[in-house]
């Protein structure tokens, strides 16, 4: 199931309202970025900086710390149906590639915390005397390659960039394919996309489905029923979560063919493949969280600006966030969302009433291949406590279904293993439907 708001699992009933919407309407495709991809090559390699000598970023005997910066383009076409031979050039083309998909990966040991930043966030000070278009951060990557780019992040986020990745949409499938699949859950009335002109078709009924690559990145480019560009971010951060776990898998070892493999065949990228063995020890170990540069609209234009308060909120910790004293807890309200198809939901709320949380309420829904998660709005901290507690990824968003005080659990069927101790207390196990096989 999706815990977005356009999932088709109700909201909350401890929810009294939906995060409100300050943002407004952006134009344009949010991509899915094709971050799944970059950050795999990201997360296994010793770095090259931009620029300058090479940065190792796994010393000696020691775990990974380093960041790194993940585009995503589409491909770009010559004429009608018909994508250029040579993806890298820049003259005879019906459209110029923008970098829609933006994130920044922060690698600290064995914590990985990943930024997504709106394609239509201000590189800077807003400069009425330019055009608007020349200012956004995903104009950079054609005005100026991977280095402006680069640059124009660091002046975003205030952070040194030591590598980037920038991936096409065609090398994303064959990763998502390499990786198992995506379990989805379509919204209430289903999801319909046919543009004769790009290629595309794409025709799901409402309910959960298992998707192959090409259908998996067309489901999350898409924009019906995810509300707005925010929703759709929030919901690409579980979709990466799912495939990024399967990379401690078996199933993600061998991958690793197709990961490399897209060096200079749908990947540009400063980072050498050559050490990605390097980091394989330190995979099992590795905490995810996720969450959205937070951005104030610009009077008069569809530009961002960063709001620098909330930012330092949502990022500016390094896991120190995670210590909170017990007192804190019970006034957090925590909704678990059960899709593990074990009844974990019930005991995992007796679990945590022992830890000291009062306030905890479970809603059952049918099984889903999603992966377990905490997410949450504005309660960063305590999040990610619970998270690091629970072993799960912690996800920030603009839209997830949560309102102030309140964190939500997503429990899937992976959580059979990963919360396994759980299952004894669970007395019988329920049926649940399987998910419908897309090819």
């Amino acid at each position: 199931m999706t815990v977005s708001p356009p999932a088709s699992s109700p909201t909350p009933t401890t929810s009294s309202s939906a995060l409100p919407r300050r943002r407004a309407r952006l134009r344009a495709v949010q991509a899915f970025g094709l971050s799944l991809a970059a950050l795999t090559l990201g997360g296994f390699a010793v770095l090259s900086a931009p620029g300058g000598g090479a940065a190792a970023a796994l010393p000696a005997g020691g775990p990974p710390h380093f960041t790194l910066l993940l585009a995503g383009r589409d491909i770009v076409y010559c004429a009608y149906h018909t994508p250029c031979k040579n993806q890298d050039q820049r003259t005879g083309l019906l459209q110029t590639p923008n970098t829609d998909t933006l994130m920044l990966v922060k690698v600290d040991g064995t914590r990985v915390s990943v930024l997504n930043i709106p394609r239509d966030t201000n590189v800077g000070d807003y400069n009425p005397r330019l055009p608007n278009a020349e200012q956004k951060v995903n104009s950079r990557y054609w005005a100026g390659g991977p280095q402006a780019l680069t640059q124009a992040v660091e002046t975003i986020t205030g952070e040194h960039v030591d590598a980037f990745v920038i991936v096409r949409t065609d090398y994303v499938a064959r990763v998502i394919d390499a990786l198992g699949g995506l379990d989805v859950t379509v919204p209430e009335g289903g999801i319909e996309w046919v543009d004769q002109a790009a290629g595309v078709d794409l025709r799901l009924p409402a309910g959960q489905h298992h998707l192959r690559g090409e259908q998996a990145v067309l489901f999350l480019r898409v924009r019906k029923g995810f509300g707005d560009d925010y929703g759709r971010i929030d919901h690409q951060k579980q979709a990466l979560t799912q495939l990024a776990a399967r990379l401690k898998s078996p199933q993600g070892l061998a991958a690793l063919p197709t990961i490399v493999g897209g060096i200079g065949n749908g990947v540009e990228t400063n980072v050498d493949p050559g050490l990605l063995p390097a980091l394989l020890p330190y995979l099992p170990q590795l905490k995810l969280t996720f969450a959205t540069l937070p951005t104030q609209t610009i009077r008069g234009t569809f530009n961002l600006a960063v709001d620098r308060e909330a930012l330092a909120r949502v990022w500016g910790t390094d896991g120190s966030a995670a210590a909170i004293p017990s007192p804190a807890r019970p006034d957090v309200a925590v909704h678990i969302v059960d899709a593990s198809g074990a009844g974990l939901g019930p005991a995992l709320a007796r679990a945590l009433g022992t830890l000291g949380y009062a306030r905890v309420s479970v809603q059952g829904v049918p099984a889903s291949g999603e992966a377990s998660q905490v997410f949450t709005g504005q309660d960063v901290q305590a999040a990610t406590e619970l998270a690091d507690t629970l072993g799960l990824p912690r996800l920030q968003g603009e839209r997830f279904p949560v309102s102030a005080g309140e964190v939500g659990i997503l429990l899937g069927t992976d959580a059979r293993q990963s919360l396994a101790a759980l299952t004894p207390l669970t007395g019988d196990t329920p049926s649940s439907p399987t998910p419908t096989e897309n090819p």
